[in-house]
């Protein structure tokens, strides 16, 4: 007499199929729908998000460090000494973006949690990690809002930080649909200082607004002309004529967090504001990266 088979595992439940390339498909729609679930969940509407560095730190941390490195004079040789120190110099240089973040994310959290709305709207978001993705969460903690964290599986660790609203804290696979929610409820975007990461995101939304790809307005702000100056050119792609004039007034350049915020305040009420309690009751977190055809 053969043995009776067991029950084979069906299909949502089988983790070697889940896992699998045959499996992908479900992945990605997992992380669309699980998202989605929980931003109607919490009642999130629309975001401001924050880019920038992941290695910079606050200012008193970078200090304490490059105060550590000053004393390893006699147990480094003088070449290797001068190069920590260089980079320890800086740190405590860019600090002051750090800074900057937190202090805009608090001024933007303290201006939004006071709009009278049902769902929570212009919530600071970040990329969940250290550096500037750090302080804008901590600016919008010590203001008493929510804050979202969209991290992302890397091949070197990148822990939560722990500003991160819980119930708003995400960790994604897949690049392109951590970008894809970076962008979906997005009404702002902030550009700190940072790498190769955040340009390509703010190239990204640039883009996209560019060949008329998005369905709402994006105000983007590029933060620290002395940074960005140094790194990008952007008028040298009016005179090649890669991109037009006008493509230039896509965003603008700011220096301090009072400038930032005030972009941002009179950009938000102009553009997303206005009819904003008539158009309540029904609103729903709707896809708004692309334009839907007539």
């Amino acid at each position: 007499m053969t043995e009776r088979l067991k029950s084979a595992p069906v299909a949502y439940q089988n983790e070697p199929f889940l896992d699998s390339p045959d499996g992908r498909i479900l992945r990605i729609l997992a992380e669309y729908q699980e998202p989605l679930a929980r931003f109607r969940r919490e009642q999130i509407q629309d975001t401001v998000v924050f880019f920038g560095s992941a290695r910079f730190h606050g200012r008193q941390d970078a200090e304490k460090n490059l105060a550590t490195v000053g004393k390893n004079h006699g147990s480094v040789p003088l070449a290797q000494l001068e190069k920590d120190l260089k980079l320890a110099q800086a740190a405590v240089d860019m600090a002051r973006y750090y800074e900057d973040a937190r202090k805009l994310a608090h001024m933007l959290t303290e201006w939004s949690i006071q709009i009278p709305a049902r769902r929570r709207r212009f919530v600071v978001t970040t990329g969940g990690g250290p550096g500037i993705m750090e302080a804008a969460n901590l600016g919008a903690h010590e203001a008493g809002g929510k804050t979202i964290g969209l991290n992302i599986q890397l091949p070197f660790e990148q822990y939560p930080n722990e500003y991160i609203t819980p119930s708003l804290n995400f960790q994604f696979h897949y690049f392109f649909m951590r970008k894809f929610w970076f962008a979906y409820l997005a009404k702002g975007l902030v550009i700190f200082p940072g790498g190769f990461g955040t340009m390509d995101e703010l190239f990204e939304i640039l883009t996209l607004a560019q060949t008329d790809k998005l369905a709402k307005k994006i105000l983007v702000i590029i933060y620290g002309s002395e940074y960005w100056n140094k790194i990008i050119n952007f008028q040298a792609f009016v005179d090649a004529g890669a991109v037009s004039p006008e493509d230039l007034d896509q965003f603008k350049i700011v220096d301090s967090p009072d400038e930032a915020f005030e972009f941002l305040r009179d950009g938000l009420t102009k553009y997303h504001l206005g009819g904003a309690p008539k158009k309540e009751k029904e609103r729903e977190i709707t896809p708004e990266i692309a334009k839907t055809r007539p």
